[in-house]
């Protein structure tokens, strides 16, 4: 089968974010220096098309107006590394949770280092909030878009949703 892969570029606070699409769908979402980064020539022609949906939920998101993202997405990743994926969309805006945590959520409360290493490989950031992972003893711990990004995205959250509780 083959598959056609297009990618866009979007301006965001936090820097340029590549978008992919792989046959219409969302497979990844970078940042500039991000470590992991799939290397340029496999995102793709430019094509902004498919993209409408993810640009409007992101720059909603970037204005605080939108939590959750409602996008299909088209992860590839080992079996594990999905599961890792599908618990970091389960973490609440503006919450974090622990490499340990989610180890114990998937059953496996040994594999928080093969959860930290999973959650750097995350193919679509922001939207898939790998973000929210912290060390056990609350460190800012590895980002693959870099600490200074993770933190001004949980800041950034933390203050939205303290917004709502007042």
């Amino acid at each position: 089968m083959h598959t056609h892969r297009h990618h866009t570029l979007i301006d965001s606070p936090y820097g340029a974010l590549t978008l992919v699409a792989t046959d219409g769908t969302l497979s990844g979402l970078y940042m500039t220096d991000q470590r992991h980064r799939p290397p340029e020539e496999t995102f793709g022609t430019r094509d902004d098309r498919p993209f409408g949906p993810a640009i409007d939920q992101l720059n909603a998101y970037f204005e605080g107006e939108l939590r959750e993202f409602e996008l299909p997405l088209d992860l590839h990743g080992t079996p594990f590394q999905r599961s890792v994926w599908a618990q970091l969309q389960r973490i609440p805006y503006g919450e974090t949770r622990t490499y340990g945590e989610l180890a114990e959520a998937l059953g496996k409360p040994a594999a928080s280092r093969a959860v930290g290493l999973a959650n750097g490989k995350n193919p679509v950031g922001v939207i898939v909030p790998c973000h929210r992972v912290i060390g056990a003893n609350g460190d800012l711990t590895g980002y693959g878009g870099g600490l200074d990004r993770k933190r001004r995205l949980l800041d950034f959250e933390r203050a939205r949703a303290g917004q709502d509780a007042a």
